[in-house]
């Protein structure tokens, strides 16, 4: 098997190109950013900690998940939050699982309660653990999964590896919360959003030739292992777009005045995708190094995650960091 898309370390210019401005820096190997009303949360991948920030971009720390093992590209990942509640998808020694905790206090003193997993048995390993949470349009929240160094496990309806999970009652009792598998045949899918009239779009690493940008159906089988990128195999459905992974490596996504942005590590840049086709493509934002999410503030604003304290980039002085972008139709503009 080739490796992981993650693996290679390209060096990170450490200024910031025009357009992009300083929201928050000096975070350790961050990996999503949720936002309860308009506090920020941050997981910290490696140190297991939660972080909120103020108005001037300050970091404080609200808690350290409890059972969090870090290494390779496990750890602390994906955040979501949704009313008084934030779900964490976190790797053990034994599995990538799922818990929801309270949150308690207001802005600036926030804390979290004693969690309750909900999800469980998520196969992991050192490398493709998938990671994203996000609610929905329905309401659900979702999560990816990767093939945890096993790629039949991928094509295994039975595993919860490789897949889009679909959790409908994430507000019940662990013993009420199911996952289920909303589609299968993905590798190592990071980036998770939707358009406004409710159409999903994943982001997806690929092995050694192409990374990938999927619409998913519910039910539907993309491919992995049997098939990387555009294939036109009967019995599995083509990615939208695909780059090669020394341009891409495409981990958080968001829906963005009417595109979908991917943030990219091993490409170290910010891809614009029209949101139909001919889902044309436009490079912004190259000079601030590994990129590990993108997400729509509720300002409306465009923030990206930068990652290169990860032990794969080349950390600046400021490194990591929280930019706000503004993006023209084709480039990065001033921030105003």
């Amino acid at each position: 098997m080739g490796c992981s898309a993650e693996d290679v370390a390209l060096p990170s210019a450490t200024t910031v190109e025009a357009g992009a401005s300083e929201v928050a820096t000096g975070l350790d190997a961050p990996w999503s950013i949720a936002f309860y009303g308009d506090t920020p949360l941050v997981s910290e991948r490696d140190s297991a900690r939660i972080v909120e920030l103020d108005a001037d971009g300050e970091s404080r720390e609200v808690a350290r998940v409890d059972g969090v093992r870090a290494g390779g590209e496990g750890g602390l990942m994906g955040l979501a939050v949704r009313d008084d509640y934030l779900y964490a998808y976190y790797s053990t020694a034994s599995d990538n699982r799922i818990e929801r905790f309270a949150i308690d206090g207001e802005p600036g003193a926030l804390s979290l309660r004693d969690g309750q997993v909900i999800v469980d048995g998520i196969p992991v390993s050192a490398h493709h653990n998938g990671g994203r949470l996000a609610f929905g349009p329905d309401g659900r929240l979702y999560a990816t999964t990767g093939d945890a160094g096993q790629p039949d496990r991928a094509q295994d309806p039975n595993s919860l590896a490789g897949k889009i999970l679909q959790i409908a009652d994430p507000d019940g009792t662990p013993d009420q919360v199911q996952a289920r598998v909303y589609s299968m045949g993905h590798r190592n899918s990071q980036g998770l959003a939707w358009a406004p009239d409710g159409t999903m779009f994943v982001a997806e690493f690929g092995q050694d030739t192409w990374d990938e940008l999927n619409v998913i159906t519910e039910g539907a089988n993309y491919g992995w292992p049997v098939v990387e990128g555009i294939a036109g195999r009967e019995g599995f459905v083509d990615p939208v777009q695909q780059w090669s992974p020394q341009q891409a490596s495409p981990s958080g996504i968001a829906f963005h005045d009417g595109r979908i942005v991917i943030a990219n590590l091993r490409g170290q840049r910010l891809r614009t995708v029209s949101a139909s086709a001919p889902w044309g493509t436009t490079d912004t934002l190259q000079g601030a190094g590994r990129l590990r999410d993108a997400v729509v503030a509720p300002d409306g604003s465009l923030w990206v995650l930068t990652n290169n304290t990860d032990g794969r980039g080349r950390p600046g002085a400021n490194d990591d960091r929280i930019l706000r972008v503004q993006l023209s139709s084709g480039d990065v503009e001033p921030s105003r």
